[in-house]
């Protein structure tokens, strides 16, 4: 890229200052506009020296791209309009609130030929796309075992709205298992979820377990809790969130017809000799490689540039992926509340999980 992408960041909530910090240091993008509309934080960003606005019509023309980090009801609205600007879009997760949604901003980034870019971010992680090489090496895929278990702090549900219809474990934190198993396995077909408040006693679930099948016949299973203490989660075994104290625990195992893997260490198990590969003999297992620590959205906003500038990227979760990614999680959701298991393509365009 010969010059740095004139970029906005809408909206300055925890994500969007973090989106905010990581254009301000990419070489690769330069930080034309904040939009914010609450005066406060107008204020703060300012006596930082940060180019604020109120509203897009604001925003210098010069923009050509745009980071949507708002509240998930305005994902639509926003990104939208960016796109009638003009502007390349990389829209935070989930993409929109609803399919239906999501499909018509599809359709408008497609009819005026923009990158659309969905924010899950954890897919620009080395060990990520290692990964997804390594479960090359396994044979066909048989299934992927997962448990994120982090018990959040009890007065996090102070807030009335964390504990309303919609704000429990699988609308909050299941996209981002979804995205990544997309990522690395493939298309999910069909989910069946049970859920459960019985720990904090909510309206909403503290606890699901859910059943995964893929396009590529494997099966997955899932356990996700906001209740249970336990040191197994992408954060916690990945030292990503400075927030969530680190394990360095593998919480997602591959199997395959001729070895398994674990995520994220890659740790590997594979034959121990030429023969057949069965119960009698002893896997051997391989250590997994090192990489460098990043910082994965850096590495996101730096691959959407090269993105905005004609490049070609099989890592970054398109529009077409974070709808993929949202149907499955309100999937999810629709099968705990209807006890049945649901396929891609029965998703109500209009349900919002809820």
């Amino acid at each position: 890229m010969s010059r740095a992408l004139p970029l906005c960041v809408i909206g300055a909530g925890s994500i969007g200052q973090r989106h905010i910090d990581v254009a301000g240091a990419s070489a690769h993008v330069e930080l034309v506009a904040v939009v914010e509309p609450a005066a406060d934080l107008r204020e703060m960003l300012a006596g930082k020296g940060l180019p604020v606005v109120a509203n897009l019509e604001a925003v210098p023309e010069r923009v050509r791209a745009a980071v949507v980090a708002t509240p998930t009801p305005d994902h639509f609205g926003s990104a939208h309009r960016a796109l009638e600007r003009g502007w390349g879009v990389l829209v935070e997760k989930p993409i929109c609130a609803t399919l239906d949604e999501a499909k018509s901003l599809i359709e408008a980034a497609q009819a005026k030929r923009l990158p659309l870019i969905t924010g899950h971010h954890r897919r620009c992680h080395p060990f990520a796309i290692e990964a997804r090489q390594a479960l090359e090496q396994f044979g066909d895929l048989v299934g992927v075992q997962g448990l994120w278990s982090l018990r959040k702090h009890d007065s996090y549900y102070e807030a009335d709205w964390r504990r309303a219809p919609g704000a429990g474990p699988l609308m909050t934190n299941l996209s981002h298992e979804i995205d990544l198993l997309r990522f690395l396995v493939g298309d999910m077909v069909e989910v069946s979820a049970l859920l459960s408040s019985a720990r904090r006693g909510f309206v909403i679930e503290d606890s699901a377990s859910l059943a995964f099948r893929f396009g590529n016949g494997a099966l997955g299973s899932f356990l996700i809790s906001d209740a249970g203490a336990s040191p197994w989660s992408f954060e916690a075994a990945s030292f990503e969130n400075p927030a969530i104290a680190g394990s360095g625990e593998d919480y997602l195992r591959f199997v395959g017809t001729e070895g398994a893997l674990a995520f994220p260490s890659l740790t590997r198990w594979g034959r121990s000799d030429a023969g057949e590969i069965e119960w009698s003999k002893p896997l051997r297992r391989h250590e997994g490689l090192r990489f460098r620590k990043i910082d994965p959205l850096q590495a996101q906003i730096d691959r959407f540039a090269a993105v905005m500038a004609g490049a070609s990227d099989d890592v970054l979760c398109t529009g077409a992926d974070g709808l993929a990614a949202l149907e499955m999680t309100l999937a999810a959701a629709l099968s705990g509340r209807t006890g049945a298991p649901v396929r891609a393509g029965a998703v109500p365009g209009d349900y919002t999980g809820v």
